[in-house]
């Protein structure tokens, strides 16, 4: 299954990839205030000194502890040397595993990532040689000797490691494929040729992503042709990411993909087809009231990573709120712009009534959102309406991942049948 078609020969691996062994399941949701439920871990980070770290950080501006991403730890942690040989450990934890940089900290793209300073434990958790999990992940990188490429590789690297980030923090499985030869991601990074374009998509767990997309200008320019409100480097890659976890976690399992088909459509329509007719004859009249946005009615499969892309928005620009205190509680909002049970899919499951906290605790947040954006006379942060058909499909994918986070494997949720959404 993919939105690209054709394979494409990508030109010699030269970064890597490969995955994580398991790690601790994320905490289960909680709600905050009654209005926001967090699905994940915190975003705000703290250095020993007591100063705010962010994802990308990889010194302390005010004390100058070297910082990096710990898998484990889900976040940036302050690091404290331990050896000669350049190896770390968490800092206050001397005792605790030693770490060494991602050897791609002093390439273009800087990355902060830390990874097993011991070579069995990297290369049981099947990560390249020298390079950190996500680093390991990407199979292809583009030619650095063109002059932009740095730059592109860098934007589309930093993009990455907050996906992956968030995807380890939900509990989904972040694998390589010397890890999982046959289930592992593998991202190409690639740039279009004379005789070779690229479109970016994902085919048998291999996500391809054109680089022209990390420029702001040429994506723009894209956006406007395509209509769209939206288009970012983070959403492409939540997106295909989207394509690669139905073909994980979705179908191999009969329940779940029965209730998909319920909800999304037939995974079984002619694909080809269905992208063809869309973009010859525009999107479905009728798009607005039961998709996220216009090319999720094009096919299933498009319907599910684009609702797939908005849950992972949604989740974490929500944990990012409540990392830094931002409570929505006081927007006032009429009953008619919030969603109620009768809206889910699975209105008596167990964890409806947290689900239903998140979803109105997001509609209370982006309200705020979009008054900050237009007071800096910027386009609104939040340029969609939600409308009620998708949220169903957004707890369908809630409890999904749910059951990874806990553990649960592959069986449907006890609860009730639900309402099917055209």
């Amino acid at each position: 299954m993919s939105d690209t078609e054709p394979e494409l020969d990508a030109p010699a691996p030269a970064a890597a990839q490969q995955a994580a062994a398991p790690l601790p399941a994320a905490p289960a949701a909680s709600v905050v205030d009654d209005t926001v439920v967090a699905p994940s871990l915190s975003r705000a980070y703290q250095c020993q000194c007591g100063r705010p770290v962010f994802l990308r950080n990889s010194q302390c501006l005010a004390c100058g502890t070297p910082l990096g991403f710990v898998v484990e730890r889900r976040g940036v942690m302050p690091l404290a040397p331990a050896s000669p040989d350049g190896d770390f450990t968490v800092h206050g934890e001397p005792g605790g595993p030693h770490l060494r940089r991602c050897a791609n900290f002093d390439s273009a793209i800087g990355c902060n990532w830390m990874r097993p300073a011991d070579a069995a434990a990297a290369q049981e958790q099947g990560l390249m040689e020298g390079l950190c999990l996500s680093c390991s992940t990407t199979r292809t990188i583009p030619d650095l000797s063109v002059a932009d490429n740095p730059r592109l590789w860098n934007l589309l690297e930093q993009a990455k490691r907050r996906l992956l980030s968030q995807l380890l923090a939900l509990g989904l499985p972040v694998r390589t494929r010397a890890a999982d030869p046959a289930h592992g991601m593998v991202f190409d990074l690639l740039s279009a040729q004379p005789d070779q374009p690229v479109i970016t998509g994902h085919a048998e767990g291999v996500i391809t992503l054109n680089i022209a997309e990390a420029d702001d200008a040429v994506r723009e320019k894209v956006r406007a042709q395509m209509g769209e409100p939206y288009r970012t480097l983070l959403g492409h890659f939540r997106h295909e990411i989207g394509h690669y976890y139905w073909d994980v976690l979705v179908a191999p399992r009969a329940d779940w993909l029965e209730s998909f088909r319920a909800l999304f459509g037939d995974d079984r329509a002619d694909y080809g087809q269905a992208l063809k007719q869309h973009y010859a004859n525009g999107p479905r009249p009728d798009w607005a009231t039961h998709f996220i946005s216009s090319y999720a009615g094009s096919h299933p499969w498009e319907d599910w990573a684009e609702t797939w892309a908005h849950y992972l928005h949604m989740a974490d620009t929500a944990d990012t709120a409540l990392s830094f205190g931002v409570n929505a509680g006081h927007a006032e909002l009429s009953d008619e712009d919030l969603f109620h049970a009768d809206d889910l899919w699975q209105p008596d499951h167990p964890d409806a009534d947290a689900f239903l906290e998140f979803l109105n605790g997001w509609v209370r947040l982006t309200h705020v959102l979009n008054e900050f954006s237009r007071s800096m006379g910027q386009p609104d942060t939040y340029p969609f309406v939600l409308p009620h058909a998708v949220v169903p499909k957004l707890q369908f994918i809630h409890l999904l991942i749910a059951q990874q986070r806990t553990g649960g494997g592959g069986a449907l949720p006890a609860a009730s049948a639900g309402h099917e959404v055209g």
